[in-house]
C-alpha cells in the first residue's frame, strides 16, 4: 500500500519527531536540539498547536514552563512520516542485490549509533574540532553569502536583495583585507567555513569600527562558537585602539542580541526601515572602548 507525503515544513517534522521520541518536551529544549532561534522555534509550535498537533501543559517542576505533547491528530501524523520514510528506505533497498542490502542495514545500524554519540556532546565536538582562521580563505564570499541567504530567506523571509548586498559587501571588503585596520574571522570545521565575523575599520570613519558579517552554520548555534568569533573581533577592535564598535541588526534576532550585550553593546538607536529589502524594526548596537 503507498503512503503520500505529508506537506510540512522539515523543522516542523523535525519537532514533531523529537516530541514523539521523548514523549514530551519543552519550547527551550527544542530550541536547543533543532539549532533554530527561539523566535523561529516558538512560530512553528504555535502553528503546530494551532493545527491540533500538539498540546500543552503545565511543567509539574515550574508552572510556568509549558511541556509540549503529540495529540491523537500528531500521532497520526507521525506515524504517516514514519510510514512513508519506511516504505522510500524499502523501496530503494528491493533495488539491490541480498549481500548489498546487508550491508547497507549494518553501515546504517553503525551511521545511527555514531549519530547519537554525537548529538549527546553536539557543543563539545563543535569546540573540540572548530579551528578560528583570520584572512581571506578562498571560497568565503560564497559560503558566508551562502549562510547568510540561506538562514534569513527560510527564517525571516529575505530575498534576492539582501542576498545581493551582502556579495556585493563582502566582494568589496576581501579587496580592503590587507589594509590593518580591517580583519575577518573565519570558523573551519574539517576546512569547512560554519561561521564568520569581520571587523571593518574603515567604511564609517570617525575611529569607529563596524561589526560585520556575523553568521554561524545551523549546526553550530548553541555550540559557544558564536562568543568565540565575537571575543575575536572585539579583541581586535581593543587593540587597534578604535574609539567604539558599531553594528546593525533587527528586533528578531534575540538570541545574537543577548551575545552582543554580554560583551558590553548597548542599544543606541531603533527605527523601522527597509535597508535589507523587507520592512522590519532596524537597530544599532554600539560598544564604546576605554
Amino acid at each position: 500500500m503507498s503512503v503520500k507525503p505529508i506537506a510540512i515544513h522539515p523543522s516542523a517534522v523535525h519537532a514533531m519527531l523529537e516530541v514523539e521520541l521523548h514523549g514530551s518536551m519543552t519550547a527551550a529544549q527544542l530550541v536547543q536540539i533543532l539549532g533554530l532561534e527561539k523566535s523561529s522555534v516558538s512560530r512553528m509550535l504555535a502553528k503546530l498547536v494551532e493545527a491540533g498537533e500538539l498540546e500543552e501543559s503545565p511543567c509539574s517542576e515550574d508552572a510556568r514552563t509549558k511541556r509540549l505533547s503529540l495529540t491523537g491528530k500528531g500521532k497520526d501524523i507521525v506515524q504517516s512520516i514514519n510510514a512513508y520514510a519506511d516504505q522510500r528506505v524499502a523501496a530503494a533497498l528491493r533495488k539491490l542485490d541480498p549481500f548489498t542490502q546487508d550491508a547497507i542495514s549494518q553501515g546504517l545500524s553503525s551511521y545511527a549509533s555514531a549519530l547519537k554519540a554525537c548529538r549527546e556532546n553536539t557543543a563539545g565536538q563543535v569546540q573540540n574540532n572548530v579551528k578560528i582562521v583570520s584572512g581571506y580563505h578562498a571560497g568565503m564570499i560564497g559560503r558566508i553569502t551562502e549562510m547568510h541567504g540561506s538562514f534569513y530567506a527560510r527564517e525571516h523571509h529575505f530575498g534576492h536583495f539582501f542576498e545581493a548586498k551582502v556579495a556585493a559587501g563582502l566582494a568589496d571588503f576581501a579587496l580592503r583585507l590587507e589594509k590593518p585596520c580591517n580583519q575577518i574571522w573565519l570558523a573551519m570545521l574539517n576546512e569547512r567555513i560554519v561561521g564568520s565575523v569581520a571587523i571593518d575599520g574603515e567604511d564609517l570613519g570617525n575611529n569607529e569600527a563596524h561589526l560585520r558579517w556575523f553568521i554561524l552554520d545551523d549546526g553550530c548555534r548553541g555550540s559557544g562558537l558564536g562568543r568565540k568569533l565575537i571575543s575575536e573581533a572585539t579583541r581586535f577592535c581593543d587593540e587597534q585602539k578604535f574609539a567604539s564598535i558599531q553594528l546593525w541588526t533587527f528586533n528578531q534576532l534575540t538570541a545574537a542580541r543577548r551575545l552582543y550585550e554580554s560583551f558590553g553593546f548597548e542599544l543606541s538607536k531603533e527605527w523601522e526601515g527597509d535597508q535589507w529589502g523587507s520592512p522590519l524594526t532596524e537597530q544599532q548596537f554600539s560598544r564604546k572602548i576605554v
